[in-house]
């Protein structure tokens, strides 16, 4: 049994197969297009995986996408129904382009499939949600046979934070956290007002906190985001303009603090060091509170985390620190590359109910910072 997995479209395309249950290869397509962050359909990945299996596009069984495009799309529709006064120009190009391609969107990938086996591709095609791709991606490949799963990223079809148990060979959805309230998206905005690139440039505004004091942090809880004692929270959208899922801030956030955002050629000042440092500050505090609620609510022993959002390293870090679970697994790849993975190992796992034999607990060797 050979199952491809396929994450594109948004950002960071992948492709990953499986034979068997067996992780053959994963490859991202960023690294042969030389194009940063490519959102192509990976052909190339695709190729390379096939080409690591020693098979052809004939001998795949089962290809899966990591979403649901028409669950997206009817985010995409509700949201700009009620918004799309002040965005009439982005709500018609938007829509065109899912009209015209994502909303045929299992069309586009047998042709863009075809185009690769060079004859008609006729297996079945499917399609998992975008957190159980980020789910399955962080809890199969892990060495525990239970855990509690959190994903966090931006924004998906609704999901945005989401919580999963993991037990043998199937993930549980618990509860979610919707667009367009999204920890992934606040951070992205701070990484807009900060002068860096967002889906892009996260890592940079995480990098420059170090160098700064978390003075704007009451700020922040006061007046952009709502967060209860066990981190579930609220965005306060008067601060932030929606766009394509986005976060941009808008005049009130700048009058909020005293300054439009930073050009990205401009030099960086202290203030931006301090923004940093208080964005960072409140993504930590919430993480944490929702990994404590976690743990006491479902007493588990073992944490996944997954989304884009779990690549802030520091507030892995923290929980780790905390020593609120005996096992703590991060997918390395936890942003959409990652998709591509989980979406093939949630078909081979759930969808096929194949037996999981997860690696003895034993062997990992968990180390301190």
């Amino acid at each position: 049994m050979n199952i491809l997995g396929i994450s594109a479209y948004h950002h960071d395309s992948a492709a990953a197969l499986i034979q068997n249950g067996k992780v053959i290869s994963c490859a991202q397509e960023e690294r042969f297009t030389h194009i940063k962050h490519d959102a192509s359909f990976p052909k190339n990945a695709i190729q390379h995986c096939l080409n690591e299996g020693k098979i052809s596009l004939e001998d795949i069984n089962i290809v899966v996408f990591y979403d649901k495009p028409l669950l997206t799309f009817h985010r995409l529709l509700e949201t700009y129904l009620l918004s799309s006064h002040r965005g009439i120009s982005s709500f018609i190009k938007s829509i065109s382009t899912w009209i015209k391609e994502k909303y045929f969107l299992k069309k586009i990938l047998k042709q863009e499939l075809a185009n690769i086996g060079k004859n008609n591709f006729t297996q079945q095609i499917l399609f998992t949600q975008h957190h159980q791709s980020h789910a399955a991606a962080a809890f199969f490949p892990s060495p525990f046979t239970d855990a509690a799963v959190l994903c966090l990223d931006g924004v998906s079809e609704w999901a945005t934070t989401s919580l999963w148990v993991g037990k043998d060979n199937q993930l549980h959805h618990k509860w979610e956290i919707k667009f367009p309230n999204s920890l992934g998206l606040l951070y992205s905005a701070f990484t807009h007002f900060c002068g860096f690139t967002v889906n892009s440039g996260e890592y940079k505004l995480m990098g420059l906190a170090p160098y700064g004091e978390p003075k704007y942090a009451d700020l922040i809880l006061k007046h952009l985001i709502h967060v209860k004692d066990n981190g579930k929270y609220r965005l306060n959208m008067r601060y932030f303009k929606l766009k394509h899922g986005v976060v941009e801030t808008n005049k009130r956030f700048e009058k909020l603090f005293q300054r439009p955002p930073r050009e990205p050629d401009s030099e960086i000042t202290q203030q931006d060091m301090d923004i940093a440092r208080s964005i960072q500050f409140v993504t930590e505090d919430i993480v944490m509170k929702l990994a404590k609620a976690i743990k006491q609510d479902y007493q588990i022993d073992n944490l996944c985390l997954a989304g884009g959002v779990a690549l802030n390293c520091i507030a892995n870090g923290s929980i780790w620190k905390e020593k609120l679970f005996k096992g703590l697994w991060v997918q390395p790849a936890a942003g959409d590359v990652g998709g591509a993975l989980g979406a093939a190992l949630s078909v081979w796992f759930e969808h096929l109910k194949n037996p999981r034999l997860p690696h003895s607990f034993e062997d990992v060797n968990f180390t301190k910072s």
